[in-house]
């Protein structure tokens, strides 16, 4: 029988964009653990939730029944502008490698953020403006959320406050100047214009800062601002619900060419774009239709599922936002300044953690050096230049097929290219001059944090 040719690139008609988001928690017979409120430590309640964060995301935060979720007209016309966008077959890739095995990866970069972001951006500065809210505020990491938040809030004629990791305001200023043309206010974190930031400059004198430290001064600067709320750009339950168009049109794509995928993979960080991609099919999984083996690639200097421990623990460095059961580092956990800005947060989402302790997904580490390695082989035979987290993914997906040339088998590796490098030259430039380096934090320094974390039952706990 004559195999059918797959075309280098896949793109899906308009009227095959999902008109829906898929909630992965509706299929999950064990649910992700609730929030915690911080102060009574009892699960959160919309109300309080809503003190937070917009109403409608609270909805979508809490919703565990209702595994299709409406995605609203305006936001569907928005994503008309870069969706649906291309599943690839790295078949350059493949030639170069000599491998048996079939690369696609599904490629996020299209669009102006230059990353999956703008998919979860738009639909929260959406609700925002939907509630009367004058603006909101975030954190970001490599800037992407930033800039994908920013071009959002333009759009809907929000104010945009966004206070950037420090290591990453510093590496990566052509980002922070995109967020700048687009409107938005940016602060590098810790900062002193906040109260949590000068503790946390106090307490981690000369701090690169992380994740967790730019959550509690948006969270700390949204409450003190009449008709403002906090956005998220990863780990919450909605923002991988907005995500999920990323593998619904993959899936889209791939049951057009009758094409089953063996390994799904992607970056870890917070869990945003891998819990979009995979989503769709862990719901085939957990239902009991098809089966895959789901790959979670983080960084060696931040293991959060890898090298953490799966308790309650605060979402923030701060200690003000909810607890969240998950694969943690512990709140306190400071990461090397590396390159890979958007996956430098001590936790993992609550779903995708409950998943990976359910055996559903696995976890790989990598170094930095051979992320960028890894990215400039890619570079050089598939003519994209991409973002060091996503490069992860690519380090891990040449990994698996490398194998096959061992075994010769014919599997076919499916990731996520979540956005472009070209604003990560700076990152680039250390890597070919040598001077990049690789941490990998000890077991000592690891303990020491989740000594941290806080000390009482698992309610969910036997």
């Amino acid at each position: 029988m004559e195999e059918k040719v797959i075309p280098y690139k896949i793109y899906l008609e308009e009227n095959e964009m999902p008109k829906y988001w898929y909630n992965v928690k509706a299929d999950m017979k064990k649910k992700p653990a609730p929030l915690l409120d911080p102060k009574t430590l009892k699960p959160i309640t919309e109300d309080e939730l809503s003190k937070v964060f917009c109403r409608e995301l609270v909805k979508q935060e809490l919703n565990e029944t209702d595994r299709f979720i409406p995605i609203p007209q305006e936001i569907l016309d928005f994503y008309k502008m870069y969706r649906p966008s291309p599943l690839v077959r790295a078949y350059c890739l493949e030639k170069k490698l000599g491998t048996p095995a079939k690369i696609y990866y599904k490629f996020e970069g299209n669009n102006t953020s230059g990353s999956h972001k703008l998919n979860s951006s738009i639909a929260q500065a959406y609700y925002a403006k939907q509630q009367g809210l004058k603006g909101v505020t975030t954190e970001t990491g490599a800037g992407q959320w930033g800039t994908a938040l920013s071009m959002a809030c333009s759009y809907f004629g929000l104010d945009c406050k966004v206070y950037m990791v420090r290591s990453s305001y510093e590496l990566k200023p052509f980002r922070r100047e995109v967020m700048r043309t687009y409107g938005a206010s940016v602060t590098p974190s810790p900062s002193m214009e906040t109260k949590i930031g000068r503790q946390i400059n106090e307490e981690y004198p000369g701090t690169t800062g992380s994740l967790g430290c730019a959550i509690s001064e948006a969270v700390e600067c949204a409450s003190e601002r009449e008709g403002y709320r906090y956005v998220l750009g990863s780990v919450l339950n909605q923002v991988l619900l907005h995500q999920t168009v990323i593998g619904l049109e993959t899936k889209t794509a791939l049951d057009k060419y009758g094409i089953k995928p063996d390994v799904i993979i992607g970056c870890a960080g917070g869990g945003s774009n891998l819990g979009g991609l995979i989503s769709p099919f862990v719901g085939e999984q957990l239902r009991g239709e098809n089966k895959y083996q789901f790959i979670a690639v983080e960084p060696e200097s931040c293991p959060s599922l890898s090298r953490g421990k799966y308790v309650y623990d605060y979402c923030d460095t701060g200690r003000v936002c909810p607890l969240s059961k998950m694969y943690t580092l512990g709140s306190g956990f400071m990461p090397a300044a590396t390159h890979a800005g958007g996956l430098r947060y001590h936790g993992m989402s609550a779903t995708l953690s409950e998943l990976y302790d359910q055996g559903i997904m696995e976890a790989r580490t990598v170094k930095q050096t051979e992320v960028f390695a890894a990215a400039e082989e890619f570079a050089r035979v598939e003519g994209i230049l991409p973002a060091p987290e996503s490069a992860h993914a690519i380090k891990v997906a040449i990994d698996e097929a490398r194998k096959c040339i061992e075994t010769g088998e014919e599997k076919t590796i499916v990731f996520g290219l979540t956005g472009t490098g070209y604003f990560d030259m700076m990152s680039y430039e250390k890597f070919h001059d040598g001077v990049m380096t690789d941490y990998i934090p000890t077991d000592a320094e690891i303990e020491k944090s989740l000594e941290k974390t806080p000390k009482w039952a698992d309610p969910q706990s036997k």
